[in-house]
């Protein structure tokens, strides 16, 4: 499925995982393949079998047919060495908040077997590269949401992870909190982890990706980096937006006969928008015909595909921010 991949240092591989529950198949035949040192961006709709599949590669549930690999070791017959490799972070921050956010390093360290003296180093080591050293002796019950999530993803890696999993790492959080866990990542990511982000926030992927693996009823339905799956929705868009409704139908049919393609018209935003090859020469041509059209235009822009459009073009379902967008 991937072709020349398979000969690149993969960290994560998975080839033809099944699972079902019941009557349900939760994952259908799925492959994977991540690149040390890279991100893979999981997405899908409810359902998909994103968190199935981080289960299952993180030896937490054991797939009923195909094989998975981390850092070479298989995840049913080796599963011992494959935690030893892999550090989870799930929605929900998984730290006592009695405690410090140096005491919640420190705890997790001795969990997991370091020794004494080597726990409190790792421990302000990290509380240093994740900007937590100045309120690291403070109980995390006084830390902000985003503090929070990047202790959390301190705790993962107390003891060195090759591989990290995020389950939705930046649910709930607002934008600041959520723009210092991106760049923990990207630290991280600098460092040399892989890093497997199962998430619906489309802008997080794009943010962080290198590459992206769409599922959609336990099936792959895409792979590739961001701005291929972006690219193969047509290039870009020009979107006019105009003052008053009553003129929708005129700014359709102007950027129509300017641009000599299909437009698609959305009367609750006044939005009137056509694909284009040329980006810059169609802007120049409707800009000069809604002004000789009398069309009273609020803006007119060029913007190019989303990710959100192509996750709705692949599985018919709105992503979570569109979602809360329309509530």
């Amino acid at each position: 499925m991937y072709g020349t991949v398979y000969v690149m240092d993969l960290t994560v591989e998975a080839c033809g995982l099944t699972k079902r529950y019941g009557k349900m198949q939760a994952l259908a035949g799925v492959d994977l393949a991540v690149e040390r040192g890279t991100v893979l961006g999981l997405l899908g709709p409810n359902g998909a079998g994103k968190t199935t599949a981080v289960r299952i590669l993180t030896t937490l549930l054991r797939p009923d047919g195909g094989s998975a690999r981390i850092a070479g070791f298989d995840v049913v017959t080796q599963a011992a060495q494959v935690r030893y490799r892999v550090g989870l972070v799930g929605q929900h921050a998984a730290v006592d908040e009695i405690l410090s956010g140096r005491q919640n390093l420190q705890l997790f360290g001795r969990l997991y077997h370091l020794p004494t003296a080597l726990a409190r180093t790792r421990a302000d080591v990290l509380l240093h590269r994740f900007g937590l050293a100045d309120t690291g002796s403070r109980p995390v019950g006084t830390y902000s949401g985003g503090m929070r999530r990047r202790l959390d993803l301190a705790t993962s890696l107390i003891r060195a992870p090759e591989v990290l999993f995020l389950d939705e790492p930046t649910a709930g959080l607002d934008p600041h909190s959520r723009n210092e866990v991106w760049a923990a990542v990207r630290a991280l990511v600098t460092d040399g982890t892989t890093i497997v982000l199962s998430t619906q926030y489309l802008e997080e992927t794009d943010q962080l990706a290198d590459q992206v693996c769409v599922l959609d009823h336990g099936q792959v339905i895409a792979h590739g980096p961001p701005e291929r799956l972006k690219s193969a929705l047509g290039g870009a868009r020009v979107d006019v937006v105009v003052t008053r409704a009553g003129q929708l139908e005129d700014a359709a049919a102007t950027v129509a006969a300017a641009t000599g393609g299909p437009v698609e018209t959305d009367r609750d935003a006044r939005r009137v928008s056509t694909r284009v090859t040329d980006p810059a020469r169609a802007l120049t041509a409707v800009v000069r015909a809604l002004d000789a059209a009398g069309v009273d235009a609020r803006d007119v822009g060029v913007r190019r595909p989303t990710l959100d459009e192509v996750f709705l073009h692949l599985t018919g379902t709105p992503t979570t921010d569109e979602q809360e967008s329309r509530a």
